[in-house]
């Protein structure tokens, strides 16, 4: 009998993580909305209920240890597994200037917060989750990683979140390799410049289109890629 998979998305109260949601439960996932508002989170819901999508919501602050480990247990509570793990939660904080950011106007302080909520949220949520997909012997781990990210494509820009997306690029490198062997993928994906509170109105591309490949990488079969970068379902140089 096929097993009904489960997935925990970060930050998917909004924006892509929102749609991963949804395309998710469109596909029969029992996907689960985490959110660090969790009244955001459960209006974010109400959303899909239309659908026909009945999606719970746990709280997830991912600068928080505790709340990555609470979020993970509370998936295995209520469906008893976590099988896709979607890294999607991220700011994007460098100024003056937004995109147009020097590395040279760079604070401490607005490094910090980037690699707290860009890196280190996502090292804490696959420590958490990997365990249990070690004991099902499966899982999927999707990281939202960006073009901005790119070594091969590097330039100047909103210096802290290119950092802190190159430094994601190398976990999900990192993770792969050690989670090898026990049908376990990890990679990352770059969904486009997307129209949310991040990319801004004037972005190329719809909720719907940066979330595709995720959706794809999420539900890969047993044959599939690991340790990759993709956009468009094709990989992408690091």
């Amino acid at each position: 009998m096929a097993v009904t998979r489960t997935a925990l998305v970060s930050g998917a109260n909004r924006g892509i993580g929102f749609e991963i949601v949804r395309q998710l439960a469109r596909l029969g996932v029992l996907a689960v909305i985490g959110a660090r508002d969790t009244d955001e989170g459960v209006a974010a819901a109400e959303k899909l209920k239309p659908e026909g999508l009945d999606v719970p919501v746990v709280g997830l602050d991912v600068n928080s240890e505790d709340s990555a480990v609470n979020a993970v247990a509370e998936v295995k509570r209520i469906y008893g597994r976590l099988d896709i793990l979607v890294n999607n939660a991220a700011i994007l904080i460098d100024e003056p200037g937004g995109f147009k950011a020097s590395l040279f106007d760079l604070k401490a302080d607005t490094l910090r917060r980037t690699m707290e909520t860009n890196l280190l949220g996502p090292v804490r949520l696959i420590q958490a989750a990997a365990p249990l997909m070690r004991e099902q012997g499966y899982g999927r781990i999707v990281n939202i990683s960006s073009g901005a990210g790119q070594l091969s494509d590097m330039g100047s820009g909103y210096p802290a979140y290119r950092m802190s997306k190159s430094a994601l690029n190398a976990l999900t490198r990192i993770a792969a390799a050690e989670l090898s062997g026990g049908n376990i993928k990890v990679n990352a994906m770059c969904p486009g410049w997307v129209r949310t509170d991040m990319g801004g109105p004037t972005a190329e591309r719809s909720p719907e289109e940066g979330a595709d490949t995720a959706v794809w990488l999420a539900t890969l079969g047993d044959d599939g890629p690991t340790g990759g970068f993709f956009r468009d379902r094709k990989p992408i140089a690091w």
